[in-house]
């Protein structure tokens, strides 16, 4: 009995495969790119992070024009300048150098600003766009379905490029969210104990995907603060150890400053005295003896 089933289930496993095989495999791709430029909200989103882009620019030139003009400046002034003033204005241009390119890093590294508020522009879209793809290929039974904006398509016929389909979803679950709303505005119409029970049990059921979608964002939220912790203390690290290196140069600065102004009280001292000295000598060679 064991071995007939054995042999019954073997038999309903090739079949099985023999039928996908005969199907064959069936793939869709989407545009992630062309998905993104049709949404409205990302338009809108984007056209705000490129006003906050163009700032961040403006401000990377007018540091970029002030140390050229420092530089500019120190060219012509060189040979008026001791060298002690040289290496000063030296040290000056090689802060702002520094604290230029820490601020490019802040604004458009591999961390900064740029790419964290593009990537949260983009990630609520890309979460409708995955809940839409999983109940299309659920539905249309496909195998596999890729983005092309990620992947090299050499060639794909146009019949399986699913992307207004995921268009055309997004648009429906907003007006669907739209309408839900206004219907939960009205007047609820008297339902029996059997429609009531179902109504409750449809509710249960949204409000536990609701759930987990909220789990879900939650638990992003959380990572991304946690990204954000660490992008901020290394941030801190960096200024504090920027500021630690400023005051020791400042530091320096002034104790050569201070240096300086030792040795040429000193040298006015010492000459003064030397003055003093001849002075007194040449009174007493003028002064007749006795007198």
């Amino acid at each position: 009995m064991k071995n007939k089933i054995l042999i019954i289930g073997i038999a309903a496993f090739f079949s099985f495969a023999f039928a996908k095989a005969q199907r064959g495999v069936r793939v869709g791709y989407i545009d992630m790119e062309y998905i993104l430029e049709s949404v409205p909200e990302y338009q809108e989103a984007s056209k705000q992070l490129e006003q906050k882009m163009q700032k961040w620019k403006g401000e990377i030139d007018k540091m970029s024009n002030e140390i050229s003009q420092m530089k500019a400046t120190l060219q012509n002034e060189k040979v008026l300048l001791t060298k002690e003033l040289i290496e000063e204005k030296e040290e000056d241009i090689a802060l702002k150098e520094q604290e230029l390119a820490e601020y490019q890093q802040k604004r458009f590294g591999a961390q900064g600003d740029f790419l964290l508020q593009k990537q949260q522009l983009i990630q609520p879209v890309q979460d409708q766009v995955f809940n839409e793809i999983q109940k299309i290929g659920s539905q249309r039974k496909y195998d596999y379905i890729v983005d092309s904006s990620e992947v090299a398509m050499l060639y794909s016929a146009e019949r399986h490029d699913i992307s207004d389909q995921i268009l055309r979803a997004i648009g429906r679950a907003g007006k669907k969210r739209e309408a839900d709303q206004k219907q939960e505005d009205k007047v609820e119409p008297y339902l029996s104990v059997e429609e009531a029970e179902q109504k409750e049990e449809k509710e249960q059921v949204r409000e536990d995907k609701k759930e987990e979608m909220q789990q879900a964002i939650t638990d992003r939220n959380a990572e991304r603060n946690e990204q954000k912790r660490i992008r901020d203390s290394t941030r801190a690290a960096k200024a504090a150890e920027y500021k630690e290196r400023r005051d020791k140069m400042l530091e320096e600065r002034q104790r050569k400053r201070d240096s300086t102004i030792e040795v040429r009280a000193a040298a006015v001292a010492k000459r003064k005295a030397e003055a003093e000295a001849k002075k007194a000598e040449n009174n007493k060679k003028t002064t007749p003896d006795g007198e």
